[in-house]
Formats: C-alpha cells, sequence, structure tokens
C-alpha cells in the first residue's frame, strides 16, 4: 500500500468525524487556522484536505463565512 498524504489522512478524518455527527448537516467545520492547529500541519495542507472534501460533495465553502457540511452530503460508510 503506498503511503498516504497527510493532507487525505485529515481529510478521512474529517470525513469520518462528519460521518459520526460530530458536524451535522449544515454545521460550520472548525476554520482553516482552528484546523492547523488541531492537526499541526500547514494552510495549504489543510487546503487540499478541504477541496477533496468539497469535490466529494461532502461540504461547500462560502467565501468569506466558511465551510459547512452539506444538507445532502453522501455518507462515507
Amino acid at each position: 500500500m503506498p503511503p498516504r498524504y497527510r493532507y487525505e489522512e485529515i481529510a478521512d478524518d474529517l470525513r469520518q468525524r462528519i460521518d459520526a455527527g460530530e458536524f451535522p448537516p449544515g454545521s460550520r467545520l472548525p476554520s482553516r487556522r482552528e484546523l492547523t492547529v488541531q492537526y499541526e500541519v500547514t494552510e495549504p495542507v489543510i487546503d487540499r484536505a478541504m477541496q477533496i472534501l468539497r469535490v466529494l460533495g461532502v461540504t461547500e465553502t462560502l467565501a468569506g463565512v466558511g465551510v459547512f457540511v452539506r444538507d445532502d452530503a453522501p455518507s462515507g460508510s
């Protein structure tokens, strides 16, 4: 199994937390700054993780407001 990038691990962790109900549909995810501290990574790493979640249809970004869990987000299970 090839090594995984840190941003992939973070995206997976956030996805699991969303699926577990920690971040229910419509809720706002922590800010980029909060996530960099929590995961001990740089902002570009968080940006890539957020991009994965957005492409998968799990989140949507409202410019200047934040990243939110979509009401119709597909389940990761």
